[in-house]
């Protein structure tokens, strides 16, 4: 390919750059209706919207459909958090009830799950989380566990098994993407476990007391922890792995490198060949060929000598046998001159008489 042609294809293929419009007002002031709880105990908790002394989890008859849904692709837009840097999305946007539009101070737009918020402590609306669940699995959810997986009650099952998870999963694949689900059949349940945790919790919210295809009240709430065992490992390997990739992605390469250079260093070279770099100059000093050194037992940490001391004094102990440097006189050498004019290693010390 010449270089003409490449030039023609980086400058012909440009990329697209999708431009969003400023996000619409989904309701006018006062549309919405605010209807209370009925009463069902003697004292009223604003914090949970209930009743309390009354029923742990509201009886069907209590519970009223939301009058408003969100539709990502026509509510979807710009806001005033897009150029003021809130990585909050709005929680009245999610349940399709948001009067403000582009005026709004949170974002009009799904979580992004390769981005991580500010706090951690706060889910993607900007809400304290707790340590721990609401007895009936409702509310903000806890900070000690990522939870993906949302529990769907009050499914009215119109066909099989099959037919109902594509039911749950056209309506829930709207609001991110979907790890799993999975059905169980005749008892009206499901469960929907998202790839992202954010993408769990602005679908929580968005399908709070809506419906599928037919006139039920949904009731959506956090699942309780998986007790398969081959859920708990493969939950945590994944956990770690994004921690992983987390640490990795904020650190330097640089400094990575160094890191590895370091650690190389501090392992070093395995003894036997530390000790095989070290011998040519003592073969080429004594001109004898030493036997291999008896196998490297462990290193003790008891005794005056170590182990590599006592190594290195048998070392040179072979050199002196070999070299008939010992006590014992040196043998008689009788050999005839090398053909090279030179002494050679083989005829050093030898007792052949021819």
């Amino acid at each position: 390919m010449s270089t003409t042609e490449a030039e023609t294809q980086v400058v012909t293929a440009p990329k697209k750059v999708k431009k969003m419009k400023p996000a619409r007002k989904q309701v006018k002031p006062g549309d919405v209706e605010k209807k209370e709880a009925p009463q069902t105990g003697k004292e009223y908790n604003i914090w949970y919207n209930k009743w309390a002394g009354g029923d742990r989890e509201d009886s069907y008859s209590n519970k009223t459909k939301s009058q408003t849904r969100c539709n990502i692709k026509r509510d979807a837009g710009l806001t005033r958090a897009n150029t003021t840097g809130v990585k909050y999305c709005c929680l009245f946007f999610a349940r399709g009830c948001c009067p403000y539009g582009w005026e709004c101070e949170y974002l009009h737009m799904l979580p992004d799950a390769s981005t991580a918020l500010p706090d951690t402590s706060k889910d993607c609306f900007a809400r304290d989380k707790f340590s721990d669940y609401r007895d009936d699995m409702g509310g903000v959810g806890s900070f000690q566990r990522q939870n993906r997986t949302l529990y769907i009650g009050r499914i009215k099952e119109t066909g099989t098994g099959p037919e109902t998870e594509e039911v749950v999963r056209r309506h829930f694949k709207e609001w991110g993407e979907i790890e799993k689900i999975r059905v169980l059949q005749y008892r009206s349940v499901a469960f929907v476990t998202y790839v992202s945790e954010f993408s769990a919790q602005f679908a929580k919210e968005a399908m709070a007391c809506q419906s599928l295809d037919n006139d039920e009240i949904l009731n959506v709430r956090w699942a309780t922890e998986d007790p398969n065992p081959t859920s708990k490992v493969a939950e945590k390997r994944r956990l770690e792995d994004m921690g992983r990739e987390a640490i990795q992605a904020r650190m330097d390469p640089r400094i990575v490198d160094a890191v590895r250079s370091i650690r190389a260093l501090e392992e070093g070279m395995p003894e036997e060949e530390e000790r095989g770099a070290k011998r040519p100059r003592l073969i080429e000093e004594s001109h004898v060929s030493p036997s291999p050194p008896p196998q490297q037992e462990p290193e003790q940490k008891t005794g005056i000598l170590s182990a590599d001391a006592m190594e290195g004094l048998k070392y040179f102990a072979e050199i002196r046998r070999k070299t008939g440097l010992g006590s014992a006189p040196p043998p008689r050498v009788v050999a005839a001159p090398p053909p090279s004019g030179g002494l050679g290693l083989g005829d050093y010390a030898s007792d052949e008489e021819d």
